[in-house]
């Protein structure tokens, strides 16, 4: 299927692995110069010399801290340099951030939590959008979570910041449709990632158990409605996303898709 969507620019940030990665994948297939950013500039260079070896644009790896405003403008800067201005933007960066109940958690971890999940993303997002706006046309995919409209009590400071990225992205999607710019959400419930495996890491290290049976009891005891019993794939949210960058999403704006496998209770 022809996405209508080669030649178009696009920056994606946190996508040195993850779905990042494979968002980055798919829009490449599609002839989408791509440029990815992360913090960490050597799993960057690794992610961009094996996404430019696939057929379709050579990738663009340039690092980047989003909670630090001189960096993101910099992205900027080289962005411009090397491939010019972005039609499409997509942020998948995110940390876990600090967990424990409400009572256990400091002000540094909720600081730490929406300083990265949510003002990051901000500063993205302040930083390029009147680039995308000039271009008349634009897609721009916010990540946020299951934990946006189902929270849990252990990890409150994170589902905060996707609560507020769900805010965000219904509130820029009203502010600039009129100018082609169409904005929407993605949340995914526990997909297979390096987030979601550091997780496992510990708590089978708590439970004294390998990762793949604190898996399991996590599926059995934290997320009993993820219907599939299994954790998504990077490349099942990458779809989703990459539709919503597309010519073919050229009525959706302000939505919010759940790739879940059933994970919200409600409707």
């Amino acid at each position: 299927m022809d996405l209508g969507i080669k030649g178009r620019i696009a920056l994606i940030a946190g996508a040195d692995s993850g779905i990042g990665y494979s968002v980055a994948e798919h829009l490449q297939a599609e002839g989408v110069q791509v440029v990815i950013s992360d913090i960490d500039q050597g799993k960057l260079d690794e992610a961009t010399q094996k996404l430019s070896a696939n057929t379709g644009p050579k990738v663009v790896g340039i690092a980047a801290d989003l909670t630090d405003a001189t960096a993101v403008q910099q992205l900027r800067d080289r962005m411009l340099k090397a491939v010019g201005p972005p039609q499409i933007l997509v942020n998948t960066a995110g940390i876990t951030g600090a967990t424990g109940l409400f009572h256990e958690v400091d002000e540094a971890g909720w600081r730490k939590t929406l300083e990265t999940d949510f003002l990051g993303v901000v500063s993205l997002v302040r930083t390029f959008i009147d680039d995308i706006r000039a271009s008349g046309w634009g897609r721009i995919v916010l990540t946020a979570s299951e934990d946006a409209v189902q929270p849990y009590i252990d990890e409150l400071p994170y589902c905060a910041a996707k609560a507020a990225i769900l805010s965000l992205s219904k509130g820029l999607s009203k502010t600039y449709a009129k100018e082609g710019v169409l904005v929407n959400a993605v949340s995914p419930a526990y997909i297979a990632s390096p987030m979601t495996d550091a997780m496992m890491e510990k708590r089978a290290k708590k439970n004294g158990t390998s990762v793949e049976e604190a898996i399991k009891s996590f599926l059995d005891e934290e997320r009993p409605f993820i219907e599939l019993k299994r954790r998504g794939r990077p490349e099942e949210v990458a779809a989703v996303i990459t539709f919503l960058c597309s010519e073919k999403a050229s009525f959706v704006n302000g939505s919010n898709y759940r790739v879940d496998a059933g994970s919200v209770a409600t409707i």
